[in-house]
């Protein structure tokens, strides 16, 4: 919005007045003389620029502390119970450290880390050259956060062994699955009258497939090391700085120029490979988005919450371990040009673990888009019209953006004359927030939306101020955990309003702030210290016309639904250092008078959902994600281990029912997309399978359920009939 981009333009201007009276200034330097000046800089630019700078005390202190060293060694098989008793003479120094340019921890942690890391290159040599006793009776604990560090190196030794042995035995399960699988597959071959082509390893004996498999962990962690040893000392002094500036809040992050680069890609949309954002946890990359419009979202290949364990190119035997790896390593061993297929070993929400073939792409713009459907039942019609993002053209905003789109189809199905209307949010994560407030004007005569507060208390209202209404029928909106944002913003003015009911998860993602990226180089009066990188800053908060933030606490639907993710860790509240939940004052609003029966229909709902044997079933599958999630030992004996995958796989059959379920709805084109699909097989083909998916889903069956039991006063009827007329 207009006044959001004054409000930031008059902050940048007030900090960078406050810095050109400050020594940022520049000369001859080495490396340490610029990290001084950078972590001056940033520190700065946090105190002046940030919503809710965190105090710069002993805790904070503290949190860096923590942060940096689970940074380096997250798995703790690098660090000794000795040098950790040595860093903890800092544990409350470094805030005194940061405001002094005085980089002691940094510089101790990274030259003992440099030399732990050489010593673990001969460790890892030499426990890889003996096999491993896969009969042995033997577990791995995986809860690293409450593993303690090794006391000695033969210790140390000894927790390397585990843990590459834990690395090993899944390839060494995948070895011996295709060699005792043999003679059923050749039966298949010859059963179809098929050649039969014999796979690498099912002529090789157990001893040798032990040994392929150590020698698979033992080239992974070989590239895993050729990868550090390009690493620099500055690259380490980034993630010193990542860990300084995300105690501020996880959002607010630190670009070394490198990563910049790549985050200016990512928001032009022209990055290619599979179109999803991958995060560290521990040792392992996880899944935190999968991109709309993106490969990965095409193919259904991947969803948020999974881990990718390994990496095999198309041209590739082996696939590389990732686990363990830096993530931006990681990313480049995924990232590839259009075209080229790569191969991951995914371990799914629900602990089973499946390879995945990717063929890389950029992300296609139009499945990002609005799209809509007719939703027929006996001789009703109801409208859905599912949004992926908040998008709009960054050229012209009257060019294309999703409040108009959105507009275009509610006008469209109007005329295939709907009785009521679904907007599906699930897994929208956000994107422009004028976009948002233009959407909710669709539906409200006028007035606020959002209220914004910046840092100091500043606060504005964003407002509809157009007194159109485009649609006055009963609508209702459907989210879940991953409804981020602009999502949120757009949900909870309709749920304040009682404009729309609000049916998903328990609630929407929780995200409440605005960040902007900052050019730490335009505060330098002098530079020859070469590129600074940049700061993505958090500076104001999202609040609902209610009074209340929508960070943290998200949009709590009225009618809950489970689904997989109602027990794991997914949302704002489940990161470190988020941005607390408050209020202020509500904006003035008037509520919707619109419908006769609003509460009724809600109670109407939630009966029916305790009824349901499908949302049952769905409940008591995530129960059993989380429980697989939640368990720390695993089973380092091979029997043991088969056993268990054995014993997931049975357990996931009773869960199939989930997918087979049939909502009996049916579901068509609007006429303009028929036309269009009579030319075009591809846009044919995608509709024929979100249709598809959409005669699967129980939340779009209550949706229109709701819709139908929904009604409205008789002037707002009367009007909805001469529109229909």
């Amino acid at each position: 919005m207009r006044l959001m981009k004054k409000n930031f333009k008059v902050f940048l201007l007030a900090v960078f007045v406050a810095a050109a009276s400050c020594s940022f200034t520049t000369k001859e330097f080495n490396d340490p003389d610029k990290d001084k000046l950078l972590i001056d800089l940033i520190t700065y630019v946090l105190q002046k620029g940030h919503y809710d700078p965190a105090a710069m005390d002993d805790t904070f202190s503290e949190a860096v502390y923590l942060d940096y060293i689970e940074a380096l060694d997250p798995i703790k098989r690098y660090f000794l119970a000795s040098d950790i008793e040595e860093f903890s003479v800092y544990r409350t120094q470094i805030d005194d450290q940061i405001k002094n340019k005085d980089l002691t921890f940094f510089s101790l942690v990274y030259d003992r880390f440099s030399q732990r890391m050489e010593e673990a290159k001969e460790i890892y040599g030499e426990v890889l050259e003996e096999p491993f006793d896969f009969s042995a009776t033997e577990t791995i604990s995986v809860d690293y956060d409450k593993l303690a560090y090794a006391e000695t190196k033969k210790e140390l030794k000894q927790r390397w062994r585990q843990q590459l042995k834990f690395s090993t035995i899944s390839t060494y399960y995948d070895f011996l699955e295709e060699k005792n699988t043999a003679p059923e597959r050749k039966k298949e071959a010859a059963e179809k009258g098929e050649e039969y082509v014999a796979g690498d390893n099912e002529n090789l004996s157990v001893t040798e497939l032990e040994a392929k498999a150590r020698n698979a962990t033992k080239t992974s962690l070989t590239e895993y090391f050729e990868f550090t040893d390009d690493l620099e000392r500055k690259d380490y002094f980034a993630v010193f700085l990542t860990t300084v500036v995300e105690v501020f809040d996880p959002h607010t992050n630190y670009f070394a120029p490198p990563d910049r680069d790549r985050f200016d890609l990512r928001m032009s949309g022209k990055l290619e490979g599979i179109g999803a954002r991958l995060q560290k946890k521990n040792d392992y990359i996880n899944v935190v988005e999968v991109i709309s419009g993106g490969p990965a979202w095409r193919g259904e290949h991947i969803e948020v919450g999974d881990i990718i364990l390994k990496v095999r190119q198309e041209d590739e035997k082996e696939a590389v371990s990732v686990v363990g790896m830096r993530i931006d390593d990681a990313v480049k061993l995924i990232k590839g040009p259009k075209g080229s297929k790569v191969n991951l070993t995914i371990k799914r929400v629900d602990g089973t673990i499946e390879e995945e073939t990717i063929t890389r792409d950029v992300v296609e713009l139009e499945e990002t888009y609005a799209k809509s459907t007719v939703i027929e039942k006996t001789d009703k019609k109801f409208g859905l019209i599912n949004l992926p993002q908040f998008y709009f053209d960054m050229q012209n905003y009257k060019e294309r953006n999703a409040a108009s789109d959105v507009k275009k189809e509610i006008e469209r199905l109007k005329e295939e004359g709907i009785e009521g209307l679904v907007l599906d949010l699930r897994d929208n994560g956000g994107g422009s927030l004028r976009t948002a407030v233009d959407i909710a004007g669709l539906f409200i005569k006028e007035g606020p939306v959002v209220q914004v507060a910046s840092s100091g208390g500043k606060k504005e209202v964003l407002e509809d101020e157009d007194d159109e209404i485009v649609w006055e029928g009963p609508l209702v909106i459907l989210v879940n955990e991953l409804s981020a944002s602009a999502s949120e913003i757009l949900a909870a003015a309709l749920q304040d309003y009682k404009r729309a009911i609000i049916i998903g998860s328990e609630q929407s993602y929780g995200k409440g702030t605005v960040q902007n990226l900052i050019d730490l180089n335009q505060w330098l009066r002098k530079n020859d210290m070469g590129d600074m990188g940049a700061l993505k800053l958090t500076t104001q908060k999202f609040y609902r016309i209610n009074g209340g933030s929508t960070q943290l606490e998200g949009v709590k639907s009225d009618v809950v639904m489970p689904d997989r993710y109602s027990y794991i860790e997914v949302g704002e509240r489940d990161y470190d250092n988020p941005l607390p939940y408050d209020k202020i004052e509500p904006a003035d609003y008037e509520v919707w008078d619109g419908y006769v029966d609003f509460q009724e229909t809600i109670d109407k709902s939630k009966a029916r959902m305790a009824k349901s044997e499908q949302l049952a079933l769905i409940d008591a599958n995530a129960r059993w994600i989380k429980n697989r999630r939640d368990e720390m030992n695993v089973t380092l004996n091979i029997d043991e281990y088969s056993a268990e995958i054995a014993r997931r796989k049975q357990e996931t059959e009773k869960f199939k029912a989930i997918d087979e379920y049939d909502n009996k709805l049916n579901y068509r084109s609007l006429p303009d997309e028929i036309a269009l699909m009579k030319q075009d097989t591809t846009l044919r083909e995608k509709r024929k399978r979100w249709h598809k998916s959409l005669s699967k889903d129980i939340y779009v069956e209550e949706a229109v359920n709701v819709l139908e039991d929904l009604k409205l006063n008789n002037i707002k009827a009367g009007k909805m009939a001469n529109i229909k007329n």
